[in-house]
Order: C-alpha cells, then structure tokens, then sequence
C-alpha cells in the first residue's frame, strides 16, 4: 500500500493540476456554447488547430521531468541546474516556431470545408491563442523542472489561481459585464491569454522564495549553454513532442472531417472532445507521478522498486478510468444541457459521449504506458507506435466510416477507440521487454 500512496500523494496535486488546465478550456466550451452553436463550433475548429502546437510546446518541456528527475536521484545539482537552463531556452525556441508555423496555417483555414460564419468566429480567437503560447511555454518549463525535483503542489496551488482567474474574466468578457462589450469567442481568448501570462509570474515567485530551488537557477550560467546540454534536451524533448503531435494531429484532422458534416455535429462533437480532454487530463496526472517515481528510481537504478511504481500506476489508471467511463455512459443524456441550449446538439451529442466513455480504459493505459517509458527516457520507440496507430489506423478508419457510411461522427470515434488500444498494447509490451532486460 505504500508504493501505492507515493503514487498519489504525487498525483493527486498534478491531477488537479491537469484539470484545472482543462477546466480553462472547459470554460471557454460551456460558456461560449451558451451564446450560440456556431460560435461553439468556431472555437472547436480553432482549437482543433491549435491544439497541435500546444501539444508540440508541452512534449518540448517535457523532457524536462525525467532528466531532471534522474539527476536528483543521484545528487547531481550541476547537472539539473544546465538542464534547467538549457531546457528553458530550447523551449522557447521551440515555442517561437510552434507560432511561426501556426501563423503560417492562418490562410488555410479558409480552405478546410467549414461554414463561413464559423471561420469569421475563429479567426480572431486562434490569433489570440497563439499568442498566449509563449507565456504558457515559459509556467510549462517552470511545473516540468519543479516535478522533477518531486514537487507537485506549486504547480496545483497556482493553477487554481489561475482557473478562479480565467473564469472570472471569461464571464466579463464573454456576456459583457462590468461596462464590457459582450465578445463572444473573442472574449474567451482574451481572458486565457490574462490567465496564461498570470501563470508564470507566479511560478516564478514561487522559485524565488524557495532557497533550494533558487539555488538551481542562481547558479546556472549563460555560459553552460551548450550544443551537448542542447542536444540531449532535444533528443528527449522532440520524440515527446513529435509523440503529442501525433496524438493531438488525429483528433484535430477527425475535427475538420467532422465540420464537413456542419456546425450541430462539430459542436456535438466539441462537448464529446471536451469531456475527453477533461478525463485525459485527470489521467495525464497519475502519468506525471509516473515519470516522477519511474525516473528517480531509474537514475537510482532501482529497476524492481521502479517496476513496483510502474504496475501500482497501472492499478491505479484502471480503477480511474473504470470511474470515467461509467460516468460518461451512465449521464450521457444529461452532459450535453451543461454546454448548450441547442436542441440539435443536445440530441446528437450523447452517442459520442458513449463512444468517449468505451475507450476510456484504453486511453488511461496508454497514458500510463507511455509515463513510464518516457521516466527511462525511452522516446524515439513510442513516437513510432504512435504514428502507426493514429496516422496509419485511427485517421483513415474514421474518415471510411465517417464518408461511406452512415454512422458520421462516431465512425470518428470508432477509430479512435481501435487505435487508443492498440497504442496503449504497444507501449506496455514495450515496458515488459525493457524490464525483463534490466532484471534479468
């Protein structure tokens, strides 16, 4: 039992973490679904884009945890402070061409079969988006290097902060309050952006007022940036993001073959996506625990105590998602009222509820899965997996039966479901290989 409660005494914090980030854009969902289906829908197709670069901005940081944490584990503070420092500096970088590049995408909207009113919504939200990636990469590093060291409330305590921040703004700006102008989809923008550049700003005094972990930034020098320090970041940092690019590209592409269907199944499908993203989320923090535990243990190379973490987060992945799953499915009928007025998407959205709720056991192994090979810094492998089972298998599964048949919409989610399972199949055997190798 107690290998067990390190896990979540770890993930519990990082949980709340994870959903208070998608709480932001749950916000945004259930308030900018309440003035109206296409306004819903244009903030679903912006965000079916975005999303790609922030995943990309988010597997760059990530890298961070499993080195910092082996390096912690063997008392090395010049070492974390470099990849600190490094990290930090490669991720920005990163983050400058994950914006370029979306900017560059801007024009090809217009392009991508959705209604014209919708387009005229999104345009100005996604702008505002990309800009508020920058700020958002810098509090990404910030978390990333403070769960490494083993630290997991910072982050929860100033995320929901930052939530409390982001709804309140959202209601101003979104209906007009307080003498605003009602903004709509533009106003939830705005009010991420105040909350995103809020983030860092108190992480950082957060560092500042803690001596240890102003000790590994005090005595990091602009001169340890190196090529080698630059490259090891990279070698981890961009299988990660690649691996969330993929991930995050097939339910972005799913989203655009939805628009062709018009807006009430877009918007059905935003709610089904949001419920997703929410669940993922929660899971997402048992696998930030993961890495912790897996990558200190690794570096200390205690490979059977590490494999003990690594089965008891599995144990734990299951028992949340059988909790999920029977939630989504048991109120897949009542859900839809929380996000819309809309009698269409109200009637259509249950059925992808049910389909979100059946692949959740999937998801949350393969979640897991990929946390402990990411905690070894085993990388390269599982961006393989990824490419074959949502490039290869989910998208052209679900554009069959989402053009040739009459199914629409859940042929989307029937390829995800296929391809979550074989993902997360792929992963674990991967781990059982690896740990037979190191005990034996």
């Amino acid at each position: 039992m107690s290998t067990y409660r390190k896990i979540l005494r770890l993930a519990l914090p990082v949980i709340l973490t994870q959903l208070g980030a998608g709480l932001i854009g749950l916000a945004d969902t259930i308030m900018v679904g309440h003035v109206d289906a296409v306004s819903l829908a244009a903030v679903s197709f912006a965000n079916s884009i975005f999303v790609i670069g922030l995943a990309a901005a988010i597997g760059v940081t990530m890298a961070i945890t499993p080195l910092v944490g082996q390096n912690y584990a063997r008392g090395e503070d010049t070492a974390i402070s470099d990849i600190f420092g490094n990290g930090t500096l490669f991720s920005i970088i990163a983050g400058v061409l994950i914006c370029m590049i979306l900017f560059a995408i801007m024009p090809l909207m217009n392009h991508m079969g959705q209604d014209k009113e919708v387009i005229q919504i999104a345009k100005p939200y996604y702008i505002i988006q990309i800009i508020s990636l920058l700020p958002f990469i810098i509090s990404s590093c910030q978390k990333q290097f403070l769960e490494g060291l083993g630290n997991t409330k910072t982050a929860m305590l100033v995320m929901m902060s930052v939530i409390i921040l982001n709804i309140i703004l959202n209601y101003i700006l979104i209906f007009g309050k307080l003498g605003f102008p009602a903004m709509g989809a533009y106003g939830a923008a705005i009010a991420s952006l105040i909350a995103r550049t809020f983030s860092p700003l108190i992480l950082g005094i957060a560092i500042r007022r803690n001596s240890i972990w102003w000790n590994y930034i005090k005595n990091f020098s602009f001169r340890r940036i190196t090529a080698d320090s630059l490259r090891r970041i990279a070698e981890v940092g961009l299988p990660i993001g690649g691996q969330s690019v993929l991930e995050c590209l097939a339910f972005s592409l799913s989203c655009i073959m939805v628009g062709w269907l018009g807006a009430v199944p877009l918007a059905s499908h935003e709610i089904a996506c949001q419920l997703s993203n929410i669940t993922w989320m929660g899971i997402m923090g048992v696998g930030s625990a993961t890495v912790i535990r897996v990558s200190h243990l690794y570096g200390a190379r205690d490979y059977e105590a590490m494999h003990k973490d690594a089965m008891a987060s599995i144990h734990i992945a299951v028992f949340y998602e059988l909790i999920t799953s029977a939630l989504l499915i048991g109120f897949n009928r009542y859900i839809p009222y929380i996000f819309t007025n809309d009698i269409d998407v109200i009637a259509t959205a249950p059925m992808l509820i049910i389909c979100c709720g059946i692949y959740q056991i999937s998801d949350g192994m393969q979640v897991v899965g990929l946390s402990i090979l990411r905690g070894m810094t085993d990388v390269k492998r599982p961006m393989v997996y990824s490419m074959i089972s949502y490039l290869i298998i989910s998208l052209p599964i679900g554009y069959i039966l989402l053009t040739r048949t009459s199914l629409g919409a859940v042929g989307i989610w029937i390829g995800f479901i296929i391809s979550l399972s074989l993902v997360a199949i792929l992963y674990l055997t991967r781990y059982r290989n690896t740990i037979k190798t190191l005990t034996t």
